[in-house]
């Protein structure tokens, strides 16, 4: 493609400054265009093809997976399907593990007691620092042992790609990068994975928007909360052969909300603070492969559940301590924890929470898995992290302290939307090399959380339906 022999200098080079600032952005992709069917052309004439049959196919599913009518609905739907896979995989290896670590702790509860070690010895090792790591693993490793593998296998299939292609418009239109694509889906496993892995987006513009907007997917440590309450409060009313796939469809609304709030975030970045012109994403869709799924299995495995867990517990472990502390320290008639929760209720009811929600949700910076569980220590004042799994009539004891629908909803909202966790955080520093960015990534979407929820509480209440 050339430009006509009669264009004056001022003319070629106005057009160039227009192309250069994404005005005349057509031109660039019909370069793209005639590039690509030139080289098509040339292919057709020398390239021979041993398994045309294969080529073929791999066309017609590219009309179907990356189709303007076709590629969102299938791609939701596959994300349903993975969803529902890691929500039901996980449930009885899950129990499977904490059950096995806490016949665990029986014994070394056992071995403190055969010791005459003091109580505050015990509460600190094995109810603080023992069960707050038992919780992490428990409840991580079973969804991500589920997730990351499937995800690999999609990607050895050659299906992320697509995924990226089909997300690439809008994107764009928000301006970022279709890249992101993949980085935001590799954060409904972990975020602090997510982070490392926008290392493929080339634009360090683009890249920051993928780092700032990541945690408004939800993280393995997030999804119990949200299917515990969906379960609980949102899908209560289901017939019960009916509630795993109602839970599912709400947990998709939460997640279809989370991306509406990336984009909508990418789009109000990239024209204020990281202000510039998205970069072209041309993309060469590989063709369709059989996945070696044992070699693919195992490498997820080793390579991304290990290295997530190992971190997240190495970050949990002192929270479990430091919660136990917070519990069992008394001043004058009640505990530190009670005093804090009390101190932060007043604005926590303006957000359709309490005060021991948000407490849970500070306590719980360092692992989101043990938001929960701290929560319901500070409700039931127990003094030491507890177990979900082994307490009957969990709803009871929420409504017991004044729960709605509309708290379990701003619960839901806000876990999907404040400040990654710690481990997230240490990520972002290290990938940006700024304290700055690091502060951001925190404070921006605990901003949209609280304004979110804020929102949603004032206008429940405006409107008289709780």
């Amino acid at each position: 493609m050339g430009f006509p022999a009669h264009t004056d200098g001022a003319a070629l080079r106005s057009l160039m400054q227009k192309i250069d600032k994404g005005e005349q952005t057509g031109i660039r992709d019909q370069i793209v265009v005639d590039l690509y069917r030139k080289a098509h052309e040339l292919c057709a004439d020398t390239v021979t093809y041993k398994d045309r049959k294969k080529l073929m196919e791999t066309y017609k599913l590219d009309r179907i997976l990356t189709s303007r009518v076709w590629g969102f609905p299938i791609m939701l739907a596959m994300l349903g399907v993975v969803f529902w896979l890691t929500i039901a995989g996980a449930n009885v290896p899950s129990s499977m593990l904490a059950g096995f670590f806490g016949r665990i702790e029986g014994y070394l509860t056992a071995a403190f007691q055969a010791l005459h070690a003091p109580d505050w010895l015990h509460g600190i090792l094995v109810l603080g620092l023992y069960r707050g790591t038992s919780w992490v693993v428990s409840v991580m490793l079973p969804p991500m042992a589920i997730f990351f593998p499937i995800f690999a296998l999609l990607e050895n299939f050659g299906y992320l790609p697509r995924v990226a292609f089909n997300m690439d418009r809008l994107f764009k239109k928000s301006g970022g990068h279709g890249k992101q694509a993949l980085t935001m889906s590799m954060g409904f496993g972990c975020n602090a994975a997510a982070i490392m892995s926008t290392r493929i987006i080339e634009s360090p513009r683009e890249r920051m928007l993928a780092i700032l907007t990541n945690n408004f997917v939800p993280c393995n440590g997030r999804w119990p909360t949200l299917i515990l309450l969906a379960s609980l409060f949102m899908a209560a009313g289901v017939a019960s052969q009916f509630q795993m796939l109602a839970t599912s469809a709400i947990l998709m609304g939460i997640v279809l909300f989370g991306i509406v709030v990336t984009l909508s975030v990418s789009w109000a970045l990239s024209r204020t603070a990281l202000r510039g012109v998205p970069t072209h994403y041309t993309l060469e869709l590989p063709p369709y492969r059989r996945p070696q799924v044992l070699k693919t299995i195992l490498i997820a495995s080793r390579d991304k559940s290990w290295m997530v867990l190992r971190r997240a517990v190495a970050v949990a472990a002192p929270a479990g301590i430091i919660t136990w502390v917070l519990g069992n320290v008394i001043v004058g008639d009640a505990s530190v924890l009670d005093h804090a929760a009390a101190f932060f209720d007043p604005f926590a009811r303006l957000l359709g929470l309490d005060g021991f929600i948000l407490m849970a949700f500070i306590l719980g910076l360092p692992a989101n898995e043990i938001v929960l569980p701290i929560l319901l220590m500070g409700y039931l004042s127990s003094g030491a992290m507890v177990d979900v799994e082994g307490i009957s009539g969990i709803k009871d004891i929420f409504l017991s302290h004044g729960w709605t629908w509309l708290t379990a909803l701003n619960m839901m909202l806000f876990s999907l939307l404040h400040y990654p966790c710690g481990t997230t955080l240490i990520n972002i520093y290290k990938e940006t090399r700024s304290l700055k960015w690091t502060l951001v990534a925190a404070l921006l979407p605990t901003g949209i959380a609280v304004g979110v929820t804020f929102l949603i509480a004032q206008f429940v209440r405006a409107m008289g339906w709780v």
